[in-house]
């Protein structure tokens, strides 16, 4: 059994903790109200048609009285790793999909606890302890256990007895399987596809010819089947660089320039995977060996201009002024994927868009083909 937990409404959520006048009301975490894009919405706000990432303006327009608050990334990244410390205390096995999402594996503790009742238990815990709605699905995979969770939600919770996946996927509309996109849905509603259990009226050639091998995989989605595995929190949960210089330096020029094409270069590796770091650490070694190092928690981001200076700020907290330095490195860390979900507010589109152009460059040129100013020198 696997089980998929979700925060409600996780940014609102957090906002209507910290002034609870907004609960009920319809609330658009994001921009100013013409500009920018909604990074979330309460259930109130959801009922007017509005989602994350549609243009502030166009909300405002389906729901002129919403109420519009910035949001504060770095408390959503507080209260994520709240949760993700609960579950990380009481769970075998366990991954942070994203800052608000999370698959634990169960497989196993039949031996000693009745799953369902575990998972009620956890959630009521986190209930508890943070104040935030919470609500999961139970299945026999990562996929079904996904879907029940939707299903639940706001502020429930469903089990899908192995061998009902089919039987509970099959009056669900066809666009609840994770990966079926705008187009596919698109395609599927013109080919008279609308619920999943419409998939096994259509000619296996057919679906093929139409959507080529995703139509076999959508079949397979359809019943219920999925392999998926949860990947270990605890595994690959870092990405760093370090440099040994020719030589021993104190040369503060030469130095800054080093930490902005490192941070660079491990922002750069974070924004391919579609990963945040939560965690920034900086690393000094001396001529004589003796090595230091510090660290800081971090609002969840991939962005350079937010990395830079806060690794200019550890180094220089680190840096014994005046002596010469061996090697340095800088290490990003408590990774999570979704990247897009911390980064919806204020002019974060346009930041977006320009760090797509500059990562486009360097996939194609290599990854020097682009530096800042103080990463080229004099």
């Amino acid at each position: 059994m696997i089980a998929h937990f979700d925060l409600d409404a996780f940014f609102v959520s957090v906002e209507c903790l910290h002034d609870p006048s907004l609960r009920g009301k319809p609330l658009i975490v994001g921009g100013s109200k013409e500009r920018g894009v909604v990074a979330a919405c309460s259930y109130e706000a959801r009922k007017y048609g509005i989602h994350s990432a549609m243009p502030m303006a166009k909300a405002m327009q389906l729901c002129p009285h919403a109420i519009v608050v910035k949001g504060s990334r770095g408390e959503y990244s507080r209260y994520s790793r709240w949760v993700t410390q609960i579950i990380e205390e009481r769970a075998p096995l366990f991954e942070k999909a994203s800052i608000d999402e999370f698959y634990i594996d169960l497989h196993g503790m039949d031996k000693y606890h009745k799953p369902y009742e575990w998972t009620i238990a956890l959630r009521e815990h986190i209930i508890q302890d943070t104040g935030l709605p919470i609500s999961f699905g139970l299945a026999a995979n990562k996929m079904v256990a996904k879907i029940a969770t939707d299903e639940a939600k706001p502020k429930g919770y469903l089990i899908v007895p192995p061998g009902n996946e089919a039987a509970f996927l099959a009056p669900l509309k066809v666009n609840k399987i994770p990966g079926v996109g705008d187009q596919t849905h698109r395609t599927l509603l013109h080919m008279g596809v609308e619920y999943i259990r419409d998939l096994f009226t259509i000619p296996t050639s057919y679906l093929e010819q139409r959507l080529g091998n995703y139509g076999l995989e959508l079949l397979d989605k359809a019943k219920g089947i999925h392999h998926g595995k949860v990947q270990n929190y605890h595994e690959a949960k870092s990405v760093s660089t370090e440099s040994t210089f020719q030589e021993n330096t104190n040369d503060m020029e030469f130095l800054m320039s080093e930490l902005v094409r490192m941070t660079e270069k491990i922002a750069f590796e974070l924004r391919l995977e579609n990963k945040t770091a939560g965690v920034l650490a900086v690393k000094i070694r001396y001529p004589d060996f003796e090595t230091t190092s510090k660290q800081a928690t971090i609002p969840y981001t991939f962005y350079d201009d937010e990395l830079i200076p806060i690794a200019k700020e550890l180094f220089h907290q680190l840096y014994r002024k005046g002596q010469k330095v061996r090697l340095m490195g800088v290490r990003l860390s408590e990774l999570t994927g979704e990247a897009i979900q911390t980064n919806l507010f204020t002019n974060k589109e346009k930041k977006a868009d320009l760090y797509k152009a500059i990562d486009s460059v360097k996939n194609k040129f290599g990854k020097d083909a682009l530096k800042k100013g103080r990463s080229i020198g004099e």
